[in-house]
Order: structure tokens, then C-alpha cells, then sequence
């Protein structure tokens, strides 16, 4: 079962994403060159604003979560700092020595940034506590060290012994690498860092016309020098764009609830939806309205997507971006083409497979006419849209 989420979002001059030049980001597609958002761009933003939204715990995606996660709550538990740093050490060598891979230790730093979640956190701190006791510390450090081993014995036994797995056994029973794992998924390079696999696949956004960047001159007056320096005390450039973007986002439902809730995708039906109702909601207005943008301070590059189309179904998803493979003319109204050529492409989809099983429902600020689709307020469709994957 997927959700589908198409949008069209458009913005007046501003630099949206930039490569490593500072330029606008680019992509070649069908006749023309576009301007492009990356996915990790858009996710960046989403996560931040689902942090503030979805009341669920949330990642920490650092190399340095042993020291400043780890030890300044020990500390705060009443743990001097030396031992506090000592005993976090040595469980962050006997995690990462249990586990086979690249995720290697600097002192207590490692040596690329790692997604971990809140519960990770969490029972890493009552590890280290409940082992950290009588004030001996070699004692400690021996007692961390066979716990962690007879922890990764005992489940090895019946699975694959890894984090989530350990929190697992300790009672810890979902969302282990946080709220942004569960949905973006975390690339792990060691199996101790249980892998969780992204339910929310996204597209790089582009404009539905060929890219046409402007370099914008800019002067800076030295107030303390006005009489001595006509001219100006210094000058620079940056690339602005204005476009219409069609995007593009895949939600896999019973991955999303696996991620979740810890249950095997198979059995997404039979579990609670409650929160994954709560996270779609929240994710399809982060998309609507989130945006993305570089330079804030002088482009102020805030707008909404003036068009939505939320797909729901078992069907394999497709993306509809073809329908912009030849790049629309930027003359009249181009949010009305657009629009109109999404539902002329959908057709032609339809027609050469014929109508599939997906439930369509749109929202828009423009005039629509697309056959088979549900129009609506956003928050109406969306309610809507994910009535149509759980029932009710």
C-alpha cells in the first residue's frame, strides 16, 4: 500500500538550493536544463519542521553523540564527569567492537556522523547507570563490557544481535533510530546500528520549464567611511531563479508502520494507526508548506504548493514528472498549464494501462478538471487520502 504525493509549488526570485559553487542546482531533463532542489534538501526542512509538529521522539545524527549526549545526562543522573566519560568510552568501544563494520571511534568521537534515536540514547544511559555502581571503576568498566556481551549472546541465539534487537530485549519497543529514521531511513556501516530501511522515498524537485538563472550584483556601503569612499566598500554576486516546481514523494504505509511500531511489514493491518495517521498528516503539510531556501535573509523565498494530488493504493507508484519531459513555455498562465498537463499525462497513463486501483484526491488554488479525482481543502483530502489506506 503506497501514498503518492505530487506537487506543484511555485517561487519568485530566490536560491533555493546551491552546489557547491554557490549556483543554483541543475538537471538536464527532456529539451531543457531545470532548476532542481535536491531530496536531501527537502527532507532536511521537512525533519525540522516534523520535530516541531509531531509530538514523537526525534534523531540525533552526529559524531559526537557518545560525548555531549551520553555523558552530560550521566552527569546530570550525579556522575562526575571523568567517570562519566570513562565508563561512556568504554561502552562505545564494546558496542562498536560487537559490531562488524566501519563505525570506527576516536576517543569518544566517531569517525562519520550517525543517526541514533532518542530510545538509543536512552537506554544507553541506564546501561552505563545500572552498571556504574560501588565506585569502582574497573569494576564498572568489566561489568558494562559483560552485559553488553550476554545481552548480544543471548539474542544471537534467536536473531541477528544488533541495536535494535538489544533495545528490544530491554523493553524498549519502537522508533529506535527516532522519528526521522522511521521515515528517511538510516544507512548503517556497522551491524550493531541496526539498519532502517526509508518508508518515504523522494524525488529531486524541478521547474516544469527550462531553468533561466539571473546573477544578482550587490554593493556594501562602509557607514564609518562615507566621506573618504564613494564608491562601494564591497561588492559581490549570487544566482536567483523563480520557478514552478513539480514534486514528488512516495510514502511505503506498511514500512512506515514496521518503522514505527517494530512489527514484520507483512502485519502492518493489525497494528495501532493512531501515529501513523499522526506522521502522515504531518508530513503531506510539511511538504505543502515547507520550504526550502538558501539566502532567507534576502529573498524570503516562502511560498506553498497552489497544487496537490495525493494517490492512495496498492499499486507501484510512477511518477508523473513526464508529463514536464518537454518544458513548458513561460508565457500566460503556467500554473493552469501545468496542472492541465499533469492531467493530460495521467490520462494517457490510464489509457495505456488502464485505470489502476489508486484512489485519487486533489487540492489546488486554480481550477481543476481531472476525472476521477476528489477535490478538496488540503486538510480535507489528507483526511481523506489516509482514510483510504487504514479504513475508516
Amino acid at each position: 500500500m503506497f501514498l503518492q504525493i505530487h506537487t506543484l509549488t511555485s517561487y519568485h526570485a530566490a536560491l533555493l538550493n546551491r552546489d557547491d559553487a554557490g549556483l543554483a542546482k541543475r538537471i538536464p531533463f527532456g529539451n531543457a536544463v531545470r532548476i532542481r532542489v535536491s531530496s536531501q534538501c527537502l527532507k532536511r526542512h521537512w525533519r525540522e519542521r516534523l520535530q516541531e509538529t509531531v509530538p514523537l521522539p526525534s534523531g540525533l545524527r552526529s559524531r559526537h553523540f557518545f560525548e555531549r549526549e551520553i555523558v552530560p545526562r550521566l552527569v546530570e543522573g550525579g556522575m562526575d564527569e571523568e567517570t562519566a566519560k570513562t565508563l561512556t568510552l568504554e561502552t562505545a568501544r564494546a558496542l562498536m567492537k560487537a559490531g562488524k563494520g566501519k563505525a570506527e571511534l576516536e576517543g569518544l568521537e566517531i569517525k562519520q556522523p550517525v543517526l541514533f534515536g532518542k530510545p538509543e540514547a536512552d537506554y544507553l544511559v541506564k546501561l552505563i547507570q545500572d552498571h556504574a555502581g560501588g565506585g569502582d571503576l574497573e569494576a564498572s568498566k568489566a561489568a558494562i563490557k559483560e552485559a553488553i556481551e550476554n545481552i548480544r549472546k543471548e539474542i544471537g541465539k534467536h536473531q541477528k544481535a544488533n541495536f535494535m534487537a538489544m533495545l528490544k530485549a530491554a523493553g524498549f519497543d519502537n522508533l529506535y533510530a527516532g522519528l526521522e529514521g522511521a521515515l528517511f531511513g538510516r544507512f548503517v556501516t556497522s551491524d550493531i546500528l541496526a539498519r532502517s530501511d526509508a518508508c518515504v522515498h523522494v524525488a529531486h524537485a524541478m521547474t516544469v520549464h527550462g531553468a533561466q538563472p539571473e546573477v544578482d550584483y550587490f554593493t556594501v556601503v562602509d557607514d564609518l567611511n562615507l566621506d573618504e569612499e564613494t564608491g562601494a566598500a564591497h561588492a559581490g554576486d549570487m544566482e536567483l531563479t523563480a520557478g514552478l516546481f513539480y514534486g514528488y514523494v512516495v510514502v511505503d504505509v506498511p514500512l512506515l508502520l514496521s518503522n514505527l511500531t517494530g512489527c514484520e511489514p507483512g502485519k502492518w493491518r493489525e497494528q495501532d494507526a493512531a501515529t501513523a495517521r499522526e506522521v502522515l498528516q504531518g508530513l503531506i503539510k510539511a511538504i505543502a508548506t515547507v520550504t526550502p531556501g538558501a539566502k532567507l535573509g534576502s529573498t524570503a523565498p516562502y511560498s506553498r504548493a497552489e497544487f496537490v494530488l495525493l494517490e492512495s493504493g496498492p499499486d507501484q507508484p510512477r511518477t508523473l514528472a513526464n508529463a514536464y519531459r518537454e518544458a513548458l513555455p513561460t508565457r500566460d498562465d503556467i500554473m493552469a498549464g501545468a496542472i492541465a498537463r499533469l492531467g493530460e499525462h495521467l490520462s494517457k497513463l490510464d489509457g495505456m494501462y488502464g485505470r489502476d486501483d489508486q484512489q485519487r484526491f486533489a487540492s489546488a488554488a486554480h481550477d481543476v478538471a481531472m476525472d476521477g479525482v476528489s477535490l478538496g481543502p488540503l486538510d480535507e483530502i489528507t483526511g481523506v487520502a489516509i482514510d483510504s489506506l487504514f479504513g475508516g
